[in-house]
């Protein structure tokens, strides 16, 4: 008996290897786990070329890309539309970028006409946009596992700013036995995490920290030269 319906991607989450796929961008084709290389990538989708609310998200996040760099951190765009359409909208973007703090297009962006990645990706959500993309995100380490996920509605412009904040914990947390409180920002005081106990703390944290309770235990940023 032939099975009548079509089978659904695996849900991601974080922690998850990021599905490896083949596409043709605006800067050539890439095999996406190749294309990352030793790098963090976040891959983030729009909803159609040719709209207001996109055209500032991209090219906000086009000037935004030297911060990307510095935290090696490559960007690759994604929506329903083709290359072509990418590389005439890109011109509409140029002309209007300073308005919004922008740059021309810097990076490559995905032409995904059939939907493949997308749906892996699940980046649509029919009863949204009727079939479109989405305003997702997703920050992609170099292990190829997904770190970080976001989604935001249709109406609401993405901060990018935060999405830096966000990268800047990820990969400070990766690196050292830290965790970000609230309204974290690069430099800041950090949390030492619950699993590593006072007799190994002094071991990593040699000038100390403050412990506002047993499991709050707040530390100068290890980075720093004093932690180092």
């Amino acid at each position: 008996m032939f099975n009548m319906f079509k089978r659904k991607p695996k849900a991601i989450r974080i922690g998850d290897i990021a599905p490896d796929f083949k596409a043709e961008t605006t800067t050539g084709d890439i095999n996406f786990h190749e294309w990352i290389g030793n790098s963090y990538a976040m891959i983030f989708s729009h909803p159609k070329d040719f709209t207001p609310v996109c055209s500032t998200e991209l090219s906000r996040t086009a000037a935004l890309k030297p911060e990307f760099d510095k935290r090696n951190c490559k960007i690759i765009g994604l929506s329903v539309d083709s290359v072509s359409e990418h590389t005439s909208w890109e011109s509409d973007i140029a002309d209007v970028c300073s308005n919004f703090n922008g740059a021309p297009i810097n990076f490559p962006l995905i032409a995904d006409k059939d939907k493949k990645i997308a749906e892996l990706y699940g980046m649509i959500h029919p009863a949204e946009l009727d079939n479109l993309t989405i305003r997702s995100v997703f920050i992609i380490g170099p292990d190829k596992k997904v770190k970080l996920m976001m989604t935001y509605p249709a109406s609401t412009g993405r901060n990018f700013n935060e999405i830096l904040r966000a990268l800047d914990s990820i990969r400070l947390t990766a690196d050292h036995k830290v965790a970000t409180p609230v309204d974290w920002k690069n430099g800041d005081d950090c949390i030492i995490v619950p699993n590593v106990d006072d007799i190994k703390a002094k071991e990593l944290f040699p000038n100390g920290w403050n412990a506002l309770k047993p499991y709050l235990r707040i530390v100068s940023d290890p980075t720093n030269n004093q932690n180092k």
